[in-house]
């Protein structure tokens, strides 16, 4: 992302204005949110709203390019950028369409992408350096190993950024990643997978899985040695919560349709069933590409998201190199047979059963009835459950406003569970210490006060009423009524 003075500059100060009329109406207290929220918060929220629901939005093309400029390297974190080849074998990429077709509930429409090398970085903390500190001219290699000097924990974090499928990169990322690492005393692998709407369904989640198996069984050439899975933790954040939920889905389906043999992977075999990572955790999941849980338009006042208030989200997009696609198609990241499918939104998965243990750090924002409904099917279905909410608190909140107590509270306790789930002793697969209960907890705005929570009866729509609601999603934007047959044909 370009975090330049120059492009700052440009971004924010036609919003002078605005920006002085929030922090007036907030001292004011004329503001719906200026109960709860502080001027800092009112001010950031309000701006990025206004960025991301502008009526004139940039093309696809700009944002993209400026989301995964490159800002650098610097400061108390070690990078060491590598490619993850991809395998001769064609495995990977069978068992991946043989989940989407055995999952799918009706005809649905998608392409069998190219399996493609993966770039990635190792991302750790580089101790007693300061903020502006450059990166050391050194090899890769001596940047992992480094980074591997610091590391005292054995857990590995598969990092997937957020950016609704289209925007953002590990380099846009790396702060808050190698905060996480600080956090767990150990490394992160972020995945620079494929960005839609180049790239649609399923290109990121096949890049997702390659890099899961990568950790498990490196490649010749790897700079680190085989990971057991009992210490490997996805995390993610939004989109990137999307791929980690969906990765756990699409290694539970081959689990469940394959009992014997094995996968080809650079010569390896791997016998199935495939090891389950140790956890998966999220800030903010987007879970529910359909958009259509109740909390979407409910709890409006306390996000920064674009509400689906009619304005349908491609067809307000300028024309240019990269949408409408060709053919076109009716979202950013699928077709819209797609979009129901527990793949591309885990929402609609029915059965987490041997699902690695889950975190789920949510605000009351516009994406919390979907985590709260596949917290709760899981934790019903024995399946150890972490969730946190926060009141007031808007879309991925601790990446955003660490000068909350909320925001510190929230990235620390996602972090804490990582450390926990990714700890299993080398010697007791049944380690005392890394065993993880079910457990709910609701904080309070500005106390943080806890207050316990059942997550088994979190869930605000039965799965029955979950897909009636997503399928009349679907059926709308395919009628056009949210505008996009106007000017999209349908596939």
């Amino acid at each position: 992302m370009d975090t330049s003075p120059s492009a700052l500059l440009r971004v924010f100060l036609p919003k002078v204005p605005f920006i002085a009329r929030t922090a007036l109406w907030h001292q004011l207290s004329l503001s719906k949110t200026s109960c709860q929220w502080d001027l800092r918060t009112e001010i950031t929220i309000s701006l990025i709203r206004s960025l991301l629901d502008s009526p004139n939005p940039a093309p696809l093309s700009k944002t993209q390019r400026w989301s995964v400029k490159d800002p650098g390297i610097k400061g108390p974190m070690w990078i060491a950028k590598v490619t993850l080849p991809r395998p001769d074998e064609d495995d990977v990429r069978s068992v991946l369409v043989d989940a989407i077709e055995s999952m799918k509930g009706s005809d649905v429409v998608y392409t069998a992408p190219a399996i493609l090398p993966v770039e990635a970085e190792w991302t750790g903390y580089r101790a007693n350096v300061r903020h502006d500190r450059p990166r050391l001219d050194l090899s890769e290699d001596q940047h992992y190993q480094n980074l591997m000097s610091e590391a005292s924990s054995p857990i590995t974090v598969l990092y997937l950024h957020g950016g609704v499928h289209y925007m953002m990169d590990p380099s846009s990322h790396r702060v808050p990643v190698s905060r996480l690492a600080r956090l767990i005393n150990g490394r992160c692998l972020s995945v620079r997978y494929r960005l839609s709407p180049q790239n649609p369904f399923p290109c990121a989640l096949l890049d997702v899985f390659l890099a899961y198996l990568s950790l498990l069984y490196p490649p010749p050439g790897s700079y680190h040695e085989p990971v057991a899975a009992k210490h490997v933790v996805l995390a993610g954040d939004s989109a990137g919560g999307n791929l980690a939920f969906a990765l756990v889905q699409l290694i539970l389906e081959i689990n469940r349709s394959r009992t014997l043999g094995s996968l080809a992977f650079h010569g390896q075999p791997i016998e199935f069933p495939l090891p389950v990572p140790a956890g998966a955790s999220s800030s903010s999941p987007w879970l529910d590409l359909s958009r259509c849980m109740p909390s979407v338009l409910a709890n409006v006042q306390w996000d920064y998201l674009p509400p689906p208030n009619g304005v349908d989200p491609v067809s307000r997009f300028p024309h240019d190199e990269i949408w409408p696609t060709n053919p076109p198609r009716g979202d950013l990241y699928c077709d819209l047979t797609m979009l129901d499918h527990p793949l591309v939104s885990p929402l609609a998965a029915k059965d987490w059963t041997k699902s690695c243990p889950m975190y789920f750090c949510s605000g009351e924002e516009m994406l919390a009835d979907e985590g709260k409904a596949v917290a709760s099917v899981a934790a019903k279905q024995g399946v150890p459950v972490v969730w946190e909410q926060y009141e007031a608190m808007p879309h991925c909140f601790p990446m955003l406003l660490e000068h909350l107590e909320a925001g510190r509270k929230g990235f620390k306790n996602w972090a804490a569970f990582c450390a926990k789930a990714g700890a299993s002793s080398d010697d007791d697969d049944d380690d005392a210490e890394a065993k993880l209960e079910t457990k709910g907890t609701w904080f309070a705005a500005k106390t943080c006060k806890e207050t316990a929570i059942d997550v088994r009866t979190l869930a605000v729509c039965t799965m029955e009423e979950v897909a009636e609601r997503m399928g009349s999603a679907i059926r709308a934007r395919m009628r056009g009524k949210e505008g996009e047959a106007k000017i999209l044909p349908k596939l």
